[in-house]
């Protein structure tokens, strides 16, 4: 599969503590790059959840959006700011 291809979907911009501040995840493989690497928690249930969810989407599981909810609700669980981006 090519993560960066045919696994995008709406992007979200996250505001985090650590270098870079900022980062747009805009495909499965963004988002598990974050998820595995740079998450500043790893215990909660809706982290747990969104790396699931991901590994679930990425198989044809679940759709982009399955994942990208469960993804918001991990980044809120973190205190993590996000905001949905609007494409032109």
């Amino acid at each position: 599969m090519d993560w960066e291809a045919t696994s995008a979907f709406t992007p979200v911009g996250l505001a985090l503590r650590g270098q870079p501040a900022h980062r747009i995840v805009r495909t499965l493989g963004d988002a598990a790059y974050l998820l595995l690497k740079d998450w500043p928690s790893d215990d909660g249930e809706e982290y747990v959840t969104a790396v699931k969810a991901c590994v679930d989407a990425i198989s044809g599981q679940i759709d982009l959006e399955q994942f990208r909810a469960a993804f918001l609700r991990a980044a809120d669980e973190a205190g993590i700011a996000a905001l949905t981006l609007v494409q032109r």
